[in-house]
């Protein structure tokens, strides 16, 4: 609270007339981003798109913001079910996004869980491959050490995956939209062919 006062040219106990707590202020923050992740005019007809377009809003803005996964990932499960009315909106265009799909309910609950997962998973994932390369000497001796253990020869399958140009490339930090590209799509189809199979 002292660094926001701060970077808003005000005092620590002005800025508790508006926001009483530190979980008041990361709703407020995750509001905000959920806000930046709503995606803007009509959704795609086809509820297979709607939805990945969510997924992708939603994956954008918390790349623009990276501190905010850091920072709200710690809050207690209360906080973060009691949502601000961007998430409301967010919850009511996925919502919206699945109308259509041919799914229960629950299935449908499900799918929207799985997704949220798979993106904030992604999300930290994103994030600590910033944070490793961004580490330079360290990340180097990172490096440096796994090498020499994969030579040792008590990892062979790691010292395969090492010798192969498809692994090394899959690697690439801009690979990772399109690894989330295909997992997104992995798991909108499974949820396709389960509800054909069910």
């Amino acid at each position: 609270m002292r660094r926001i006062a701060g970077m808003l040219g005000s005092g620590t106990m002005s800025l508790y007339r508006y926001i009483e707590t530190r979980a008041d202020l990361l709703a407020l923050v995750d509001d905000a981003v959920l806000g930046e992740a709503l995606v803007p005019g009509e959704l795609p007809a086809d509820w297979q798109e709607a939805l990945a377009l969510v997924a992708r809003h939603t994956r954008d803005a918390y790349l623009r913001h990276p501190w905010a996964v850091q920072v709200l990932q710690g809050r207690p499960a209360a906080a973060v079910t009691l949502a601000g009315p961007n998430g409301m909106r967010h919850f009511e265009q996925s919502l919206a996004a699945l109308a259509a799909a041919p799914l229960d309910t629950a299935a449908k609950l499900d799918l929207l869980a799985i997704i949220d997962d798979y993106v904030f998973g992604h999300l930290l994932h994103a994030a600590e491959w910033d944070e490793r390369s961004g580490q330079g000497a360290q990340a180097q001796a990172a490096a440096d050490f796994m090498r020499a253990q994969i030579r040792s020869g008590q990892f062979p399958f790691m010292a395969t995956l090492a010798e192969d140009p498809q692994a090394e490339s899959l690697a690439e930090p801009g690979l990772l939209a399109a690894r989330f590209e295909r997992g997104l799509r992995l798991i909108i189809d499974g949820a396709v062919r389960g509800a054909q199979e069910a």
